[in-house]
């Protein structure tokens, strides 16, 4: 085991940045290792649906996580106005905001902080799931993350570190282009778009097209703090003086 591990940290210490990111879209990209990295697409989605709604002044009754990757957050207030708009509006986007917040940490050289708080994250999203598949997934995420954070060594851990804010920045992305094609065939009327259509009189389309922007922006922007990393080495070299 310890073998195993001294081979990990060579290993991830000659890994670029560039490297991380097309092992994550990859990951991303292909659609058996999605459909399982998608799980944490949807933690993320559902929470950012969750943290709006208390935000607005609404009341969260509840999260459910499907085990075909789709999730249901159900809050009670009132049922138009600017709180459901923005709570409806907060998933799709809060996948990329996390993802990006994820990049600038890593940038920062703050991982085990940004590990660290993801899981704490995590623990407080177990207070409002509302079902056994969805105990798992969160459960399952943040035991990984833990994992990473006490045994890992510190490039194994940057490299995990990278991959999720990588997972978080594509996984805002990818999920539109499927949305879009579950619209385009009509499988989609509840979707938060047309729900949102529905609310505002505004297209879903329109709705699309500023969570498009936004997902891009942000995947850009994240893109730029992790491919400008220093070289792993550096973020476990002893400091002198």
């Amino acid at each position: 085991m310890q073998e195993f591990g001294r081979v990990l940290t060579n290993v991830s210490g000659a890994v670029p940045a560039s490297v991380v990111a097309l092992l994550a879209l990859v990951l991303v990209g292909y659609r058996g290792t999605w459909r399982v990295l998608r799980n944490v697409v949807t933690i993320a989605h559902e929470a950012g649906h969750a943290l709006v709604a208390l935000l607005s002044g609404r009341r969260l009754n509840g999260i459910r996580l499907h085990s075909d990757t789709s999730g249901l957050t159900v809050s009670t207030g009132p049922a138009r106005g600017p709180g459901m708009v923005l709570t409806l509006f907060a998933g799709y986007p809060a996948v990329s905001l996390l993802g990006a917040v994820a990049a600038w940490t890593v940038s920062a050289e703050h991982v085990e902080v940004m590990l660290w708080t993801a899981v704490g994250a995590l623990a407080l999203l177990l207070i409002a799931l509302r079902n056994l598949y969805g105990v798992l997934s969160v459960v399952l995420t943040g035991l990984a993350l833990a994992a990473v954070i006490r045994w890992g060594t510190p490039p194994v851990t940057v490299v995990c570190a990278e991959l999720l804010s990588w997972l978080l920045l594509l996984g805002g992305v990818r999920p539109l282009f499927e949305l879009s094609g579950k619209r385009r065939r009509g499988r989609a009327s509840d979707s938060d778009a047309d729900q949102l259509a529905r609310l505002t009189g505004v297209a879903g389309g329109v709705w699309m097209a500023v969570w498009f922007v936004i997902s891009v922006g942000l995947l850009v922007l994240g893109a730029r703090w992790l491919l400008d990393l220093p070289p792993l080495a550096e973020f476990s070299a002893p400091v002198s003086g």
